[in-house]
């Protein structure tokens, strides 16, 4: 600690910056992080201009390739859609089983957030895979794997929410015969619909930009087509692609956001 003077004569301790340590220690493990995954500064160099040509190579994009494309991307929607409403649906009962402001069995919730970890372990697109030798290829598996992670986020954020309500509403109705479920319903919902329903929107933006490349595994949506054309080097139709998905993606957003506002 180092000692100074102010004007009325006090001397106080000023703690030392730990602006050099913490640089040091980023240091440190960005040399090991570089160490350990064998980054290549100099093949970088030398191969990473072929980005820009691929890049390149798609635009000007192929506008009459569109056509092709209106099918596959309301499928993508459709599933994003449903699969983010069955999923946040289906997270508020087990929400409310992980909140321990509402269930005081500690080995109930530890279950519950147990089960939400692994699933959210897996990756959307080995969900969609497995959901591919169940039910076959197409929307339905995609609809399903979006389905699970949005379960498993929303179910996490929600139980967190819940936690952080004020119970004295809550207590109160208890204490007036109300039951748990009624409680609850009367007291927390209000509280966290809200935020609730702007996790849901939230999840439906990314669920649009996820889905579209479950059909890389066969679960149906732009994906299929978008691999097909990355395998045929057919980079201008990749191009047409992708920008139907920003505008698709951007007006989703747009929409959401009015919607959150409106909620907020």
């Amino acid at each position: 600690m180092k000692k100074y003077e102010l004007q009325s004569g006090k001397v106080v301790l000023r703690p030392r910056s730990k602006a050099l340590p913490a640089f040091i220690l980023t240091a440190v493990f960005f040399y090991i992080s570089v160490k350990v995954t064998g980054f290549d500064m100099g093949l970088l160099k030398e191969r990473g201009i072929q980005f820009f040509v691929i890049l390149g190579q798609m635009f000007p994009p192929k506008v009459s390739y569109t056509g092709s494309i209106w099918t596959p991307l309301i499928d993508t929607v459709k599933m994003s859609l449903l699969g983010s409403i069955i999923g946040s649906v289906a997270a508020m009962p087990v929400a409310v089983l992980a909140s321990t402001n509402i269930v005081k069995n500690r080995g109930v919730v530890g279950f519950i957030r147990f089960i939400l970890s692994i699933i959210r372990t897996l990756p959307t697109l080995v969900t969609a895979l497995i959901a591919t030798y169940v039910f076959g290829l197409g929307t339905l598996a995609g609809t399903t794997a979006i389905a699970v992670f949005t379960f498993a986020y929303v179910g996490k954020m929600l139980y967190e929410q819940i936690e952080t309500v004020d119970m004295g509403a809550f207590e109160a109705m208890e204490a007036m015969g109300c039951s748990r479920f009624q409680a609850f319903l009367g007291a927390v919902l209000p509280q966290v619909t809200s935020s609730y329903l702007s996790v849901c929107l939230f999840c439906f933006e990314g669920n649009v930009r996820y889905a579209s490349i479950l059909g890389y595994v066969g679960a149906g949506g732009l994906g299929l087509i978008l691999s097909e054309k990355v395998g045929w080097r057919e980079y201008d139709c990749v191009g047409m692609i992708l920008i139907m998905l920003f505008l698709t993606v951007l007006i989703i957003e747009a929409v959401s956001h009015f919607i959150r506002v409106r909620l907020s």
